[in-house]
């Protein structure tokens, strides 16, 4: 009997571990897609756009998502004109003298658009760089542009460098390769969501 009782103690000490990781499989399974879909939000800091003096067009949108948000802003009357980042980092030529093209071939108007060349190599530099810049130019209200997965490091670094009396709005553009909100079923939404956050994990070190 007690050999019983113990075979049986046996058995419940094997099968309780089992019946705990399994209970958490089909859980981890039923609700994988809230998930994975949070991380990818809580990377997009973005808001409602708003009524402002100018949008400020971050570099790196290299598929045009970012310009093309900008025009369209403009076009709705968000503001009347967008300053577009320039960093040197295309053959030593400002990026923003491909992005303001790419935005006109696309039928925005090439007055719409500002180049700001700048040395920045982060969007720590950007930040530090531009606000000044945009604050000599008589920018109060700024509608700061950039693709939805940067949003909250390039919020954290300019809410930082931000110029007492002027007020950012982040408005955040959809990547075309992907969608934020099924980002794993991509090849470039994973590369995106899972680069970004090895750059925020980096901060301490890298911006």
């Amino acid at each position: 009997m007690r050999n019983s009782f113990r075979r049986a103690a046996h058995r419940g000490a094997v099968l309780l571990p089992l019946l705990v990781l399994l209970a958490a499989g089909v859980l981890l399974y039923a609700f994988r897609e809230p998930l994975l879909r949070a991380p990818a939000l809580f990377l997009d800091a973005g808001g409602p756009p708003q009524r402002a003096d100018a949008i400020l067009v971050l570099a790196g949108g290299w598929r045009g998502e970012r310009m093309l948000k900008a025009g369209e802003l403009i076009r709705q009357g968000y503001a009347p004109r967008a300053y577009v980042s320039g960093p040197r980092s295309f053959y030593e030529r400002p990026e923003c003298d491909a992005a303001i093209p790419f935005a006109v071939e696309r039928g925005f108007p090439a007055q719409w658009f500002e180049c700001l060349p700048n040395s920045a190599s982060s969007t720590r530099e950007e930040a530090r760089l531009l606000l000044p810049e945009l604050e000599r130019r008589g920018v109060r209200r700024l509608l700061l542009v950039s693709v939805r997965t940067h949003l909250r490091r390039a919020k954290w670094f300019f809410e930082a460098a931000r110029p007492r009396g002027m007020e950012i709005h982040y408005v955040g553009a959809d990547d075309p390769a992907y969608r934020l909100e099924q980002w794993w079923q991509s090849r470039e939404g994973k590369k995106a969501v899972v680069m970004e956050w090895v750059k925020i994990l980096a901060l301490p070190v890298d911006s």
